[in-house]
């Protein structure tokens, strides 16, 4: 590896260790949390936790500086995507570095974050602050931001109100004022089972699910081109796409169930439910009827899940003010992945999207992060610390 600084090969240390949790998310992040609880505690911080209600994962909550109003808050997931199915040249839970980059799941989505603030505790808790710098780190936000929710409640709560929320997606360190909002959605089609030559006797659910997800497309295609459009954003509409389809028995059984899951991601000024309307709409007027017309006990239920909301540009807010003063940069700029980010904006605080990485490397095989990136995400926070010390 190239010569590196002291803080950044902290930094890079750190992140060996938090890719060793496989803290994918069907997976519990508790012994990930444990770790930080003790490393924290090492440093004299105490740490506040709320679990789900299996009590197999847990938010943390941490400060470290004066309980004063006016703190920033530096917010990650502890979460990371699935390995399976997916070809790595090396063991993903193990941090590699080849020709400047670091290999590894998580590496850019989005341990190294985490990695930058827990390799600079010494650095953190000797600066004389002034106004304190708070750590949240979330569970299960890559399968739809379910932990954040109440990882907020109670940083709202219990602390002084904090200026400003750093969420530390990869960025590649520039700032990102706006994500879209994503809604998350499982449809489930009953059909009625007979001989596949019978066709008059029985309805295919896998048949019926095809036409639904023919009438999403057409849907999609209309945001596409009637809009709202944002060219903040790429693509500039919302998109509704199906990912995931399961469905019958056997080629020669009419299909009786079918499930399929898709999502709408909405810009900021659009609405998921105006598409959640036209689709259940269509579903109950259109195809409904004719389904039961052979089989009474035909259905399509769909089943939505509570929307992350999508995060609003506030070219004037202290989150902003805050991270272009210490980066230069002053792009506006929009993601089209949805974060936490909107949902501690729904609750009143100013936030940016900041962190180290590339997006482009999220969620694939091979995933990795430039030694770079990791020494310019230790920069910044080691001028943040600065900042807030003055």
């Amino acid at each position: 590896m190239s010569t590196v600084s002291p803080a950044t090969a902290k930094s890079i240390a750190m992140l060996e260790k938090l890719v060793s949790f496989d803290t994918v998310s069907r997976n519990s992040n508790l012994a990930f949390i444990d770790f930080v609880i003790d490393l924290l505690r090492q440093h004299g911080v105490e740490s506040r936790l709320v679990h789900n209600d299996e009590r197999t994962k847990a938010n943390l909550l941490a400060t470290i500086g004066p309980r004063v109003e006016g703190g920033i808050v530096l917010s990650g997931h502890t979460d990371v995507v699935p390995v399976d199915d997916q070809d790595w040249r090396t063991n993903p839970f193990d941090v590699v570095e080849k020709d400047g980059l670091l290999y590894g799941r998580g590496t850019s989505d989005m341990k190294s974050f985490l990695a930058i603030i827990l390799g600079a505790l010494d650095t953190l808790t000797a600066a004389p602050l002034k106004t304190p710098l708070h750590l949240a780190f979330s569970y299960d936000e890559e399968v739809g931001c379910l932990g954040a929710p109440s990882l907020i409640r109670l940083l709202n709560r219990e602390l002084p109100r904090p200026s400003a929320v750093i969420v530390g997606e990869p960025t590649e360190m520039k700032v990102v004022s706006a994500h879209k909002g994503i809604t998350g959605v499982r449809t489930l089609v009953t059909g009625f089972e007979s001989h596949s030559s019978q066709i008059h006797r029985g309805v295919s659910a896998v048949m019926v699910a095809a036409e639904l997800i023919q009438f999403l497309q057409s849907l999609s295609a209309e945001a596409a081109a009637k809009g709202p459009h944002n060219q903040l954003f790429e693509p500039p509409h919302s998109t509704i796409t199906v990912n995931i389809i399961e469905g019958g028995t056997a080629i020669n059984i009419m299909a009786h169930h079918c499930t399929f899951q898709w999502d709408i991601r909405v810009l900021p000024e659009d609405n998921p439910s105006r598409y959640m309307d036209r689709f259940n709409t269509y579903c109950r007027d259109v195809v409904l009827p004719r389904m039961r017309a052979i089989a009474p006990s035909c259905n399509i239920e769909t089943f939505a899940r509570e929307p992350t909301p999508p995060l609003k540009a506030e070219p004037e807010s202290e989150a902003e003010r805050l991270c272009r003063m210490l980066t230069g940069d002053n792009v506006t700029r929009a993601v089209s992945f949805a974060a936490e980010a909107g949902q501690f904006q729904q609750s009143g605080l100013s936030v940016v999207i900041c962190g180290p990485g590339s997006i482009a490397q999220a969620h694939q095989p091979n995933e990795f992060i430039s030694v770079a990136q990791v020494d310019l995400g230790t920069r910044f926070l080691h001028d943040l610390v600065k900042h807030l010390a003055r």
